[in-house]
């Protein structure tokens, strides 16, 4: 405050609150802005200090599991307010949604959706069972199913349908998704795919991989989680990578009890990805 307070354009400063500071600025200060706004227009502000740095700001990522919140709605702003003031400042910027396409939250959705595909062929479906999705937003996708494929789903068993009704669930979410998006004139240059990240290479094993090589990753057992063990706590060993090395309070699990990846083995993949792509800077 001492310091801002000797500056010629400040009229006050004072501390408000633990990590705040109030700042009022003279009335010419203002001025001046104002007039340098007027002369540069839409120019203003724009400088070459990122030198076409290649720049990647993912935003938004809303899992495709039903329709944007105003949560989302104000990452979408904040994110995009972001990559403009980044593209303003000479940085090249990517703008890059990711599609939480993959694990146990889509196969709710797809559960979800074939139930309101039962409902649309005529069946009476009661109320929507705990752990699914009762949001009528998926009765469009149940209707859209019934045309698709009439009853043919319904000789199938669950590993035969799931992907074929998960995959035109993520689709109609994904489409509603752009649609509010474009209502707040925001677009991405780039919607990457988790699946992508196992198929058709997969990227994450290939991960695992390289870090075991450089003694990153090991089997071994975590201990409970602080205070009482959730119900679910397995005492198991592990994949782990070794995350204290860097800082963190535990080392993290790679892999869960059936084999699948956890979501930090396929963030790491996805970030390695990136700087492959010659982000350095995300």
């Amino acid at each position: 405050v001492p310091r801002l307070t000797a500056h010629h354009e400040v009229t006050s400063a004072e501390v408000a609150g633990p990590g705040f500071i109030n700042l009022r600025l003279t009335e010419s200060f203002w001025r001046e802005r104002l007039k340098e706004i007027l002369a540069a227009g839409p120019a203003y502000g724009e400088s070459d200090e990122g030198k076409g740095k290649r720049v990647n700001v993912e935003y938004v990522s809303a899992n495709p599991t039903g329709p944007l919140t105003a949560g989302h709605a104000r990452g979408a702003v904040v994110g995009d307010a972001i990559a403009s003031l980044l593209a303003k400042t000479g940085h090249e910027v990517c703008r890059e949604y990711y599609i939480n396409d993959a694990g146990a939250q889509v196969d709710v959705l797809a559960r979800s959706a074939f139930l309101r595909y039962r409902e649309a062929l005529g069946e009476h479906i009661g109320t929507i069972p705990d752990g699914l999705y009762p949001g009528d937003y998926l009765v469009p996708v149940g209707e859209e199913l019934a045309r698709e494929h009439g009853r043919a789903l319904l000789d199938m068993p669950e590993a035969q349908w799931l992907p074929l009704v998960r995959a035109t669930a993520i689709a109609a979410m994904m489409a509603a998704i752009r649609k509010d998006l474009a209502a707040l004139d925001i677009r991405h240059d780039v919607f990457f795919s988790e699946r992508s990240l196992t198929a058709p290479d997969d990227k994450v094993a290939a991960l695992i991989a390289d870090l075991r090589a450089r003694d990153l990753v090991y089997e071994g057992r975590l201990p409970p989680p602080k205070g009482a063990p959730p119900e679910d706590w397995e005492d198991r060993e592990q994949t782990l990578f070794r995350a204290t090395r860097f800082g963190d309070e535990i080392d993290r699990p790679l892999l869960k009890s059936d084999g699948s990846y956890t979501y930090f083995a396929a963030d790491i993949a996805y970030h390695r990805d990136k700087f492959r792509r010659g982000y350095a800077d995300m």
